[in-house]
């Protein structure tokens, strides 16, 4: 069944179990973040949704996002906010509504895991060892004189990718892709794909990328 969530379009990706910090300022938002503080918004939760091209008309965004669970909030001046959101769960934007409310709504229904069959599944600590092994790779090219902390051991392997790659500098394209990846086992392949790719680059160039989307758009559109 469809549910109608608050929505903010970014230019960037929320991934399943990433933290995203924002500087709230735009006005709507500022509405939108008060409502989430004072349980006005059941779940204090809202859609963070990709644009393709920095602006929100619903053609111009990605059909898959992710969910925000509001974590933290401090009160600026001038009503503006500071806040910490994790990303909860996949959906697929069917429409959006910015009359009914003072800000974005989007009609949205909700994309789970597949579940993939016994053998496939058996695959998965293998690809789980392999990814791990790739990001701390990407980890010494990247930023080989300081600490990044791992994974715990305990994180279901199905969420393992997302959270691989939170604190690695992929690409848009390339975090939208893990996002729509539904197969636990092909999203740990990819992932492991990706950082293996980034290495390479980071070790030829001795420099971190940067995704030519943020030339593109913007980080908040607050």
């Amino acid at each position: 069944m469809a549910e109608t969530v608050p929505l903010f379009p970014l230019g960037t990706v929320l991934l399943p179990g990433t933290l995203l910090p924002l500087h709230i300022f735009e006005p709507r938002y500022r509405r939108l973040t008060v409502d989430l503080v004072t349980g006005a918004v059941p779940g204090r939760s809202f859609g963070v949704i990709a644009l393709k091209q920095g602006l929100g008309a619903r053609e111009q965004t990605y059909e898959i996002g992710c969910t925000a669970v509001l974590l933290e909030a401090r009160r600026l001046p001038e009503g503006r906010f500071n806040i910490i959101t994790r990303g909860e769960k996949r959906f697929r934007l069917l429409d959006t509504d910015d009359t009914s409310a003072p800000y974005l709504l989007g009609r949205v229904e909700w994309v789970p895991d597949d579940d993939p069959p016994a053998e496939r599944s058996a695959l998965l600590p293998m690809l789980a060892r392999a990814a791990r092994d790739a990001h701390r790779e990407y980890c010494r090219a990247a930023w080989p004189h300081g600490e990044r902390e791992e994974p715990r051991e305990e994180v279901d392997v199905a969420a393992l990718a997302h959270l691989l790659a939170e604190d690695c500098l992929l690409p848009l394209e390339d975090q939208q892709a893990l996002l729509e990846e539904c197969d636990p086992v092909d999203r740990l392949r990819l992932v492991r794909t990706l950082l293996v790719r980034e290495t390479a680059f980071l070790r030829t160039l001795r420099a971190v990328p940067v995704g030519l989307e943020q030339f593109a758009v913007p980080a908040s559109r607050n």
